[in-house]
């Protein structure tokens, strides 16, 4: 099939080169020129393991293009995917469908043939009805399906959430779309991936309520984890009892800093939204929001305690800074208000990220990049490790440190404290 994807971030890039390896002929649209350019010699603009070398197989093979002519791509094509930012607005907890719309209205004025019009964007419910509304002022009903088909893909595990999926969820008012769009997802149902078929609106809250209850597994195990540490329990004992219960599951019940990226801040916000306009409480989504946004500041004043408040020129070493692993996004990552926070108590903060150096940390004073993990520990009194990469899972302390008043604050609980106290070093973890 020949498929347009319009947005070339993360959802609209990974489906794209997905698709295309799938055998579908796929052009990925965007405004931006320079990232055009770089995409067609391999330069990937996001972190995502794997991602470049399918890139460059399916564009060799002439499957996946890249254009910044949406007209020309749109009409060249039979489906066409709306995969543009949806921000929260300014000032306020809706989503921003700014970008959203003004695809919808430049898709109308190229549709030439029977086109069906995903919004793979997350939206709020009824967007997909708005988008029909705008479409409808320049073609024919008969032209054009608007269908929503929402993304679940995690950063950092994107390529294996699409080709094995947990389900496919399409939400169309029309059978013909629906058979279409389960032929194009046939070589991953044929993997055993579930084809759910829903009205437009239920793919669009799916969407919503799905990130809403994961967001609220991490802030429940957090906050068990308080409980924890209050009382001398282990909080991975907590999550294993609790996680082998098949109703619960264990997935998303790991204690930690506050959850972040580019879906759960925005959309729990954006889904309350949603529920005011319609005249209804969601008191818990609320209170995970509210709770998550208390958990750096939580989080800050434990690092005080463990440094019994003499923060001033203590050298504090920080082993991740993105919100997760595998993933370069820093989006709502706790790292944002941990390092201002001991920056201006006059720590002295040195950093590794397998991804790099940050600008959101450039401006601060006393902190620095370091090049490895050896640089960022060396000298260190205190070691945060806030993101569970794999680099950092079996380091050896003692070989870049001669400090033996060490303290290492495992934020992931990577480690095991007994192993880390017998070379020495004092430990503290999240609830334990």
């Amino acid at each position: 099939m020949k498929l347009c994807m319009i947005g070339t971030g993360y959802v609209g890039l990974v489906s794209g080169v997905c698709f295309s390896d799938l055998g579908n002929d796929v052009v990925c649209v965007d405004k931006d020129i320079n990232k055009i350019q770089n995409l067609k010699k391999g330069i990937i603009p996001i972190y995502e393991p794997g991602l470049e070398e399918l890139v460059l197989k399916n564009y060799k093979n002439k499957r996946l293009n890249f254009s910044t002519n949406l007209k020309d791509s749109v009409r060249k094509s039979d489906i066409i995917f709306i995969c543009v930012g949806t921000p929260t607005k300014k000032n306020s907890n809706s989503a921003d469908l700014t970008q959203v719309y003004s695809a919808g209205n430049e898709i109308s004025k190229c549709i030439n043939k029977f086109k069906i019009i995903i919004n793979k964007s997350t939206v709020p419910v009824t967007t997909g009805d708005e988008i029909e509304k705008i479409i409808l002022k320049k073609a024919n009903k008969k032209y054009f399906s608007v269908v929503s088909n929402p993304e679940f893909l995690r950063e950092g595990e994107a390529i294996r959430d699409f080709i094995y999926p947990d389900r496919i969820v399409v939400g169309s008012n029309d059978n013909r779309s629906k058979k279409i769009l389960k032929n194009l997802y046939s070589p991953l149902i044929s993997k055993g991936a579930k084809f759910i078929a829903t009205q437009r609106r239920a793919a669009e809250l799916i969407k919503y309520a799905s990130n809403a209850f994961l967001a609220t597994k991490i802030t429940f195990i957090n906050e068990i984890a308080n409980l924890c540490e209050k009382t001398g329990i282990d909080v991975e004992d907590i999550s294993i009892g609790i996680g082998l219960d098949k109703r619960i599951g264990s997935r998303f019940l790991r204690a930690g800093p506050s959850y972040g990226g580019s879906c759960f801040p925005k959309d729990t916000k954006a889904l309350v939204s949603t529920a005011d306009k319609f005249k209804t409480n969601l008191s818990v989504v609320k209170s995970v929001i509210k709770s998550n946004n208390l958990r750096s500041d939580l989080l800050s004043k434990r690092v005080s305690l463990i440094l019994k408040n003499k923060i001033k020129n203590k050298i504090v070493s920080f082993l991740g800074v993105t919100f997760k692993a595998n993933t370069d996004d820093m989006r709502d990552s706790s790292s944002l208000k941990l390092i201002p926070f001991l920056s201006k108590k006059g720590a002295k903060i040195k950093y590794y990220d397998p991804t790099g150096s940050k600008k959101e940390f450039k401006k601060l004073k006393n902190v620095q990049f370091s090049n490895s993990i050896q640089d960022s520990i060396k000298g260190s009194d205190i070691v945060i490790i806030h993101t569970e990469w794999n680099d950092f899972k079996s380091i050896n302390f003692k070989k870049f440190t001669k400090n033996k008043k060490l303290i290492i604050y495992d934020m992931r609980n990577i480690y095991s404290p007994d192993k880390i106290k017998k070379n020495g070093f004092k430990y503290f973890g999240i609830g334990r």
